[in-house]
């Protein structure tokens, strides 16, 4: 009887173990938090502080944010999102969607956005989500005394980056060489400032989180 009790208590304890496990380990993410770092609540407190109207899909705050770059307007499809350890900030600027067909990628268009990877710095990169066949060009920020006003900064940073490389990821420009049809920095408009957009229909079809 005493063996039965034992083993019956051991078996108890074994199947409460998983769950103090999963406290210790949530209060031990807690205590490695960086200072002034935000939780995914936080995060949708401070886009709307700014002055933008974010909507969340699952984890995911999406939002439209104007950049302005030489006397011309944007519109542009963003979203924000932390990262699955919460130690950083993800947002990205929704691009064009990829051709439907594989002979309309020239390989050249491509590798001028791997190069461009190289050039942009501040943790921003050229990236291809695969869920709804969309470019983005995203931007990692590490979790860490976050600000409005910081954030701000990154959002506008991002913003003129997608304007300063549209020929490069515009897939309008791609002609059979992927060469653009304009320079990086040119401004092909002569007439009067406007609003220019980069989103499409399809935009925020599916969740990104990483």
């Amino acid at each position: 009887m005493n063996l039965i009790k034992g083993l019956l208590i051991a078996g108890v304890l074994a199947g409460a173990a998983p769950g103090v496990l999963s406290v210790r380990q949530a209060a031990a993410q807690e205590e490695a938090a960086a200072p002034g770092a935000i939780n995914e609540e936080q995060l949708g407190q401070m886009i709307a502080a700014i002055g933008l109207k974010p909507e969340k899909k699952e984890q995911r705050y999406d939002f439209a944010f104007r950049a302005t770059l030489d006397e011309e307007e944007w519109e542009l499809s963003m979203s924000s999102v932390l990262s699955q350890d919460g130690k950083s900030v993800w947002i990205m600027a929704w691009l064009d969607d990829l051709p439907k067909s594989a002979a309309e990628v020239p390989r050249t268009a491509l590798l001028r956005l791997l190069a461009q990877n190289d050039q942009l710095g501040s943790g921003k990169f050229f990236a291809y989500i695969p869920t709804n066949r969309r470019f983005v060009l995203q931007r990692v920020i590490p979790n860490e005394n976050m600000t409005s006003a910081q954030l701000r900064l990154a959002l506008q940073d991002l913003g003129s980056s997608v304007v300063e490389t549209y020929p490069v990821w515009a897939v309008v420009n791609w002609n059979a060489t992927g060469t653009p049809t304009a320079p990086i920095g040119e401004n092909t408009t002569t007439a009067a400032p406007q609003t220019q957009s980069a989103d499409n229909a399809s935009k925020f079809e599916q969740p990104v989180r990483r």
